[in-house]
């Protein structure tokens, strides 16, 4: 017998449909910290998928599934199996994900195929590819996932019975059923979406098919009509079916906890009041670091790309805002009143209730911790009565002082026992601060009373380092002076930012890597402006510039900056006044124009007093992205130089070849 004659086809995007189920028993046997924490890297995860910059990095959708074969299922749409690699793993590096179990999954390619005429004028290249041809099976290569309230997902087969083997039937009679196939869902246009995908040889069936509505009895007619069709009643076989409904990333605690979604607005309490659970703006990893950029290890952070991942890019509600640091001095991602509960679902008040007394300092006094050793003046204490063995709770208490120690504003948290009871104390620079804290330390076996107040009054200068005035004083002073000389001195959008910079040795290919984890965990983060690889372009050094929108933010990522491969010291490192970093976007035309200036402008640099080291690196990844690092003895030396002719001269001469104001910066 001849070998029968497979249709052409065409692949575009990589898929992934993962169905989960929830693990009930852990979830509800879980300390409400560890539920909060899964919840907001669930969030955190889905959000930045979800919310991809650029719709050619692909798409991501998540569900709830009706029915016992699944709780949630994650739809992945990726340019390339890396991408969609990277989102799964990434995936279980989540603290929610401890809580899932796999209980299906499917991987296939978006697929057209050559089976109609029109189709094969496509594949042998007659079709001009702006044709409307073109564009619609382009369009099903790389399928825009549709808004519509329920999914349908289901993997199928073509049968190879003996008496119907799909594979064994002419090409003539497959195309003829192929096209009757279409013609009854043509027949649903404007009611069901579809997305066919290709598996032979990626899974155990040979197609997935995904279908959209807003009302599952369109999907359930069209499934039936095609029962009828000879394609179907003679040849297909079905795995299980699926079915769900999509829900916002938001909505991930309304899930959880049991509540209707979309929670509409006014229309249900937050996750936190149903389950009794509140939901922290930042993940706590397994080692408790729930600092402003994720787990040491750089898991928990967004990898859109690894993403993006998204990741990810950060969604809306993801704001960093929502931990004892809160520079606002607000607690939680609600900016005023989150004790409302007719907000729309997004995540709710994480503070704690406690009864404020005149007294604490004498309570705290009673228990060894006295001003000028244990805190200082105006600090604010909570003082929590426990039944528990003190010895016993101590480790609990351990585990989230160490979680508490990446925040500024705590003091110290620390259990105490006196005359058979057992207390714990943590102490805080602010009440907004302790006020989230209450939160957590709440959760604490034991807990029967819980008190706060403020430890006396607070000295002019309370809670402000000298190191830390001093130097906010002198970037102000700074920015001023550049202003004052016509020098622009922040971001585009005109805020201020913190910016970092290390230096490293490594191997440009392996420290990109790290680098490109960093900047996914950093990413979740709505104070990361950007954190960009740059080479120097006259020697094998290259530098990591890192920027933040809050003082605080920069600080805990300077901890994983350092700790980038082959960091080394830069000399005028710990001395002098430190490095001026300037950013510049390079027309392209004008780039090899652009480092000619650098090298005049060099060369008058090292003739300026107080200069010791300028260098031009470019952006790995855009060489039109430029930054300059130059180091000075002194903040007068480099404002000298700021203020000079030649300066000015580079200023006005930039305007024609640069693509976007440039920003100056002080760098730490």
């Amino acid at each position: 017998m001849d070998q029968r004659t497979p249709p052409q086809t065409e692949e575009g995007w990589y898929v992934s449909h993962d169905c989960r189920r929830i693990d009930w028993d852990a979830w509800r046997d879980a300390p409400e910290r560890v539920r909060e924490r899964a919840l907001t890297e669930g969030i955190d995860f889905f959000s930045a998928y979800e919310g991809l910059a650029d719709a050619a990095d692909g798409q991501t959708a998540v569900y709830t599934v009706m029915g016992h074969k699944a709780d949630i299922m994650v739809l992945h749409l990726r340019p390339t199996m890396a991408d969609l690699d990277a989102a799964e793993r990434h995936f279980e590096q989540t603290e929610f994900a401890g809580f899932t179990e796999r209980a299906f999954s499917y991987v296939s390619v978006t697929e057209a195929s050559g089976y109609t005429e029109q189709s094969r004028e496509y594949f042998d290249g007659e079709a001009d590819e702006d044709s409307g041809l073109a564009q619609y099976i382009q369009a099903r290569l790389h399928p825009d996932v549709p808004d519509e309230e329920f999914v349908c997902f289901y993997p199928m087969s073509k049968r190879r019975d003996p008496e119907q083997n799909w594979y064994d039937t002419a090409f003539e009679e497959r195309a003829a059923h192929i096209k009757r196939h279409g013609d009854i869902g043509r027949g649903y246009g404007g009611d069901v979406d579809q997305m066919i995908c290709g598996s032979i040889g990626f899974d155990d069936w040979e197609w997935g098919i995904t279908l959209w509505s807003e009302d599952m009895t369109s999907i359930k007619k069209l499934l039936t009509e095609m029962r009828f069709d000879p394609s179907t009643s003679k040849f297909a076989e079905f795995g299980p079916f699926y079915v769900g409904r999509r829900f916002a990333p938001d909505d991930l605690p309304a899930v959880l906890s049991g509540q209707r979604v979309p929670t509409d607005e006014g229309a249900v309490e937050s996750a936190a009041a149903a389950e009794g659970a509140a939901v922290t703006g930042h993940s706590t990893g397994d080692n408790g670091s729930d600092h402003a950029v994720g787990d040491a290890d750089g898991h928990g952070g967004q990898h859109p790309g690894s993403a993006g991942e998204g990741d990810h890019p950060h969604a809306d509600d993801t704001a960093d805002a929502d931990h004892p640091t809160d520079e606002g001095g607000e607690t939680g991602s609600e900016s005023a009143d989150t004790s409302d509960s007719s907000h729309t679902g997004g995540r709710p008040d994480v503070s704690g209730d406690f009864e404020e007394v005149d007294n604490a300092a004498g309570r705290v006094g009673r228990l060894g911790l006295h001003e000028g050793e244990a805190y200082d003046a105006g600090d604010y204490a909570l003082v929590y009565h426990s039944s528990a063995d003190a010895e016993e709770l101590v480790e609990e208490a351990d585990e989230l002082s160490e979680s508490f120690d990446h925040y500024d504003r705590h003091v110290t948290t620390t259990v105490r026992a006196q005359s058979g009871q057992s207390y714990v104390v943590s102490i805080w620079t602010a009440k907004e601060a302790a006020e989230t804290a209450a939160g957590f330390l709440g959760d604490l076996s034991g807990i029967e009373k819980r008190l706060g107040g403020q430890l006396g009054e607070p000295s002019d200068d309370a809670g402000v380092d000298d190191g830390d005035a001093e130097t906010a004083a002198s970037s102000q002073s700074i920015r001023e002076e550049l202003d004052a000389a016509g020098i622009y001195a922040g971001q585009p959008h005109g805020e201020d930012v913190y910016a970092l910079v290390v230096y490293s040795e490594a191997d440009p290919g392996e420290l990109a890597s790290e680098v490109a984890d960093l900047r996914s965990a950093f990413d979740r983060y709505d104070t990361h402006v950007q954190t960009t690889m740059y080479q120097d372009l006259d020697s094998d050094t290259t530098a990591v510039a890192s920027l933040w929108d809050t003082g605080d933010a920069a600080s805990t990522a300077s901890d994983h900056l350092t700790g980038l491969p082959g960091v080394v010291h830069r000399q005028g490192a710990g001395d002098g006044f430190g490095t001026m970093g300037m950013f510049y976007t390079v027309k392209p035309e004008h780039r090899e124009e652009f480092v000619e200036k650098f090298d005049t402008v060099g060369g008058l640099l090292e003739e300026m007093d107080g200069h010791r080291e300028t260098a031009l690196l470019a952006n790995r990844d855009d060489d039109n992205d430029m930054f300059i690092a130059s180091q000075w003895d002194s903040k007068e030396d480099a404002m000298a130089f700021f203020r000079s002719d030649a300066f000015s001269d580079t200023v006005s001469w930039g305007r024609d070849v640069l693509a976007d104001r440039p920003r100056h910066v002080f760098l730490a």
